[in-house]
């Protein structure tokens, strides 16, 4: 899963549209969207290609030859087929002309309302604090990886190299502090350009490294059942095949957003027929891809593949090569940590303001000079004080298991079935007036029961991992 920076409900315009300048602005007064099918299929590639793709490998010999690229199939078949049902409730009432929800939330709100928009709240909001240690455990490996590759290899594999993973996650955390106060970093317009770049090159490294290791061999590894009993006992076998399902569910998530993403389409034509389009061609593309790494990658290392393909070291030569995709990760995290965490920023932010207006401490701004002809820099106490305890808060759970399998099956076990299934089929039911008990109610239903036991398993199988490498970690 990768980032993209997209606020268009930022930019309103409170005077409606003039005749003369309606080509300048869409039916609500705001700018007129320019977005097309390109556009969008790029916005969802850039935001699902990005560091569930490592653990693919891992999660297809899990599963073996057979469930792992079937598993992949049909994750990408319910993401598409539920983002179809999200994209018809981006305009409330008529399709065309409809009132327009701008955000995720919105569309709850319009569509449900009451304390189920609380609910999906508080579990985006949980997502985005799980995708901040899970960017930092992510980074701080891939830091740890190059260090250790050039050790491998200034020893000449005669040194295991075991580096601690804690400083980079320091490192790290100080990093974030930093960024974490710069206002309105998440509207910085070339973020998404740096993700795609860095996503696609970390992915492309991993993809190439494992074709040139069968070509190399000239063996396909693995078997039929993915890990077998003997090398891992029954219930650890049963524990890590519900892992690899959060691990995948992790790698297909994109409903977080896929509502603002539509928000930047033009029309006509409507924007749910654009936005399907535009699933449709992005997840063929992005599906191809993860076939190719999970199976590649399963194909080059067998049951041995490792958890993250470009810092397991199934890979150790060009070292150097290894050293450009896991510093593209770390680039690519760094950003992707800032743009997951401004939303919770603001609305922690939002409330405070609204909570205590007479505060100074929560309210008043500090101008501080910068050199140059920087403008000043407004320093907000309470902004200082609430964001650096949040980076360091995840920087420690991040310290006390800093497990990337787990914590990658946990927040796809997690996200998947409310916001990827849940959410699009009843606001769907509600858009469509489809009657309980009808044929197409049940069906959607099924799909939903059958998605929430998944997510309950892939959740128990990522716990059951956090218990079981919490045995053998010490922290610290």
């Amino acid at each position: 899963m990768s980032f993209v920076s997209n606020h268009s409900a930022s930019l309103e315009i409170s005077i409606p549209p003039a005749e003369g300048v309606s080509k300048f602005f869409d039916d609500d007064g705001r700018l007129k969207r320019t977005g097309t099918v390109w556009t969008a299929s790029a916005h969802i590639i850039t935001t699902v290609i990005g560091s569930g793709v490592l653990c693919l490998a891992w999660a297809t010999a899990q599963l073996g030859w057979i469930a792992g690229p079937i598993v992949l199939l049909l994750f990408s078949f319910v993401t598409y087929f539920t983002s179809c049902l999200l994209a018809s409730c981006y305009r409330s009432g008529d399709p065309v002309t409809g009132k327009r929800n701008y955000t995720y939330m919105d569309a709850v709100e319009a569509y449900l309302g009451g304390f189920k928009v609380k609910v999906c709240g508080a579990i985006q909001y949980m997502n985005l604090f799980g995708a901040a240690i899970g960017y930092t455990i992510a980074a701080s490996i891939s830091m740890t990886a190059i260090v250790r590759s050039n050790c491998f290899h200034a020893s000449h594999a005669k040194n295991p190299c075991h580096i601690s993973s804690t400083p980079y996650m320091l490192a790290f955390g100080v990093m974030q502090i930093l960024f974490s106060q710069i206002p309105d970093f998440d509207q910085i317009s070339w973020l998404s350009i740096v993700a795609a770049v860095m996503s696609f090159t970390y992915s492309s490294i991993g993809l190439g490294l494992g074709i040139s290791k069968v070509a190399e061999t000239g063996q396909i590894r693995g078997s039929l059942t993915g890990i077998s009993i003997g090398s891992v006992t029954q219930t650890q076998k049963i524990w890590k095949s519900f892992q690899a399902l959060g691990a995948i569910a992790f790698a297909y998530s994109f409903s977080l957003i896929l509502i603002e993403i539509q928000d930047t389409l033009r029309s006509p034509p409507s924007e749910s027929k654009t936005m399907k389009k535009a699933s449709q061609l992005s997840l063929a593309v992005t599906t191809i891809f993860y076939m190719l790494c999970g199976c590649f990658g399963y194909a080059a290392f067998g049951d041995s593949a490792p958890g993250n393909l470009l810092t397991g070291f199934g890979f150790y030569n060009p070292y150097w090569l290894l050293d450009i995709a896991n510093i593209a990760i770390v680039v690519h995290l760094v950003g992707a940590y800032q743009v997951y965490c401004q939303p919770l920023f603001a609305f922690v932010e939002k409330h405070t303001t609204r909570t205590f207006p007479e505060s100074d401490f929560i309210n008043k701004h500090y101008n501080i000079p910068l050199p140059g002809k920087f403008r000043p820099y407004k320093l907000n106490l309470f902004r200082l004080v609430w964001r650096t305890t949040f980076v360091i808060i995840t920087t420690i759970i991040s310290m006390l298991m800093p497990f990337f399998n787990d914590v990658v099956g946990i927040l796809g076990a997690f996200g998947f079935w409310p916001l990827t299934v849940y959410f699009p089929v009843e606001m769907y039911l509600v858009q469509k007036k489809i009657p309980k008990w009808s044929c197409r109610w049940i069906c959607l239903q099924m799909l939903s029961g059958v998605c929430l036991i998944i997510s309950i398993a892939a959740a128990a199988g990522s716990f059951a991992g956090v218990v079981s490498d919490l045995k053998i970690y010490r922290p610290f």
